[in-house]
């Protein structure tokens, strides 16, 4: 059976899922996801245009709408297909900043390597002194030639020490205002003077670092984007990050996404122990889980691009609030138990557990606290649904139209 028989009922009339069906159809006649090693698999799907297919022929995909990746990674699964090694998560946020802001010759020399996974990536976006306020960044470019020389720091970093190349945004224009004079860059993380250093974490892992740059050197062929622009490109990361983050729970298939922990949970409980108002507090967790589940099905269905808008910015804020008061209560469900079976040694992690669920309950408990902060915190995301979504007033900038270098700083 094709995958466009067994897909007959969606597919009906849309020429655009025909053509993913098609293309799907004639990719695995071709090629074996049981012979062929996972890099060899996903060079052949990004190819075929299955890679991200709304995204361009030639660069990985087709042109259609976004929603229809769905097919593809269904059939594919169906197929045999490892799935998406989590390591390579950035690349959910630099592949589509790319696509949308780099030149031809940038998107065709990362777009592959970053699908396939044999170059990993990592973000380089906050510093010490510019988190919330990501405009007011100091890291700085100086334009020499055909090469930028960049020195700086950012914080934060997760993954950073496992990473090939970083999303990087620098100050190259310290007399514009902090909107306009940023330029992004995909900067080599192997490069001279490129150090990673660990932050250690309540989870005991490592997952975040410090980047310190010093006199490295950035050939302007990695640029993404105009100069000047970074601003722009940054914004498109940032949003695929938040969509990223807040679709993770609430886009599970199973109903009640992540609330079923807390369900297993009580199931595992001592009935003896079981209050009404827990289970009252559980099923109000459930319902929540399950609404944001439908709410973000029913965003990708209505998506009209591959870049995702503020209405993310709900999804990000509901997710990352839920997270943290279902964990809590499932702890409070365990109740002395909490404390026990948790290792806290320090270590590097391999992969990356935005959920936090990979690894137990205890970890996600601890993992989540990240989730209010990573991808614009909880505070900055009312910020933008206010103004954005419910076009309230925006608060006072007075450093709007200043230059960079004028405005006072800690």
């Amino acid at each position: 059976m094709t995958v466009l028989e067994d897909s007959a009922a969606t597919t009906a009339l849309d020429p655009e899922a025909q053509r993913v069906t098609d293309a799907l159809d004639a990719f695995l006649a071709a090629n074996d996801a049981a012979t062929m090693s996972d890099i060899e698999f996903r060079g052949a799907r990004f190819d075929a245009g299955l890679a991200w297919v709304h995204f361009a022929e030639g660069d990985g995909g087709l042109g259609v709408r976004p929603e229809l990746n769905k097919i593809v990674e269904k059939a594919l699964r169906t197929a045999g297909a490892k799935p998406t090694d989590p390591s390579t998560f950035f690349m959910h946020l630099a592949g589509p900043t790319i696509a949308t802001h780099g030149s031809d010759e940038v998107k065709t020399r990362f777009l592959r390597p970053m699908f396939t996974g044999e170059e990993k990536w990592c973000q380089l976006f906050s510093e010490p002194g510019a988190g919330s306020d990501f405009a007011g960044l100091g890291t700085k470019a100086e334009r020499d030639g055909d090469e930028w020389i960049v020195n700086g720091q950012k914080v934060w970093n997760t993954l950073a020490h496992l990473a090939d190349y970083g999303m990087l945004v620098t100050r190259t224009d310290p007399d514009a205002p902090k909107h306009k004079g940023m330029t992004y860059f995909a900067l080599d993380m192997k490069a001279e003077g490129v150090e990673v250093r660990p932050l250690r974490q309540i989870t005991g892992e490592a997952e975040f670092n410090e980047v310190y740059m010093t006199d490295v050197r950035v050939p302007d062929s990695a640029r993404v984007g105009d100069v000047g622009e970074g601003w722009r490109a940054s914004l498109t990361t940032l949003m695929n990050e938040r969509n990223a983050i807040g679709g993770g729970g609430g886009g599970a298939p199973k109903r009640g996404a992540a609330a079923n922990d807390a369900v297993e949970v009580w199931n595992a409980m001592d009935p003896s122990k079981q209050t009404a108002a827990d289970k009252d507090t559980l099923m109000q967790w459930w319902v929540q889980a399950e609404v944001g589940r439908l709410t973000n099905m029913r965003a990708a269905q209505n998506a009209k691009s591959g870049n995702p808008g503020p209405e993310m910015s709900i999804a990000k804020l509901a997710y990352s609030e839920l997270n943290k008061g279902l964990y809590e209560f499932c702890m409070n469900l365990l109740g002395a138990d909490a404390l026990i079976d948790y290792d806290y040694s320090f270590r590097r992690p391999e992969d990356l557990d935005v959920s936090g669920t990979a690894h137990g309950l205890r970890y996600a408990f601890l993992r989540v606290r990240a989730n209010s902060i990573e991808g614009g915190t909880s505070e900055i995301m009312r910020n933008i649904l206010g103004e954005q979504v419910l076009g309230l007033p925006g608060e006072p900038r007075v450093d709007k139209n200043v230059a960079w270098k004028e405005v006072p700083r800690n």
